[in-house]
């Protein structure tokens, strides 16, 4: 596998990067993120961490918010969270084309 045109790598980053916000709408910490995003999508975690601290300076005041909610201790369990991003991804995949927004 490798590297192919730019144009998709900025697709498959716009990919991580919905999947990092669905990992955020549901409360996960960045470590769980990048496990998750592993496990299920393929993902390598060092490009999704790379893509969260990127996300993370972009949106200082959201993420500062979302640790603040994070410490509250509303985890999910293992279970929830892997069907949770069995359906993500089957989301985004279908819902990948023609979606632009930017």
């Amino acid at each position: 596998m490798g590297d192919s045109s730019s144009s998709s790598s900025a697709s498959y980053i716009h990919m991580v990067q919905h999947l990092i916000e669905k990992c955020l709408i549901f409360h996960m910490t960045k470590e769980e993120c990048m496990e998750a995003l592993s496990k299920h999508a393929n993902i390598k975690p060092v490009i999704t961490s790379t893509v969260w601290n990127e996300l993370e300076k972009e949106n200082k005041e959201f993420f500062e918010a979302y640790s603040e909610s994070k410490s509250k201790n509303d985890r999910m369990s293992e279970e929830e969270t892997n069907q949770m991003i069995q359906k993500m991804i089957s989301d985004s995949s279908s819902s990948s084309k023609g979606s632009t927004n930017n």
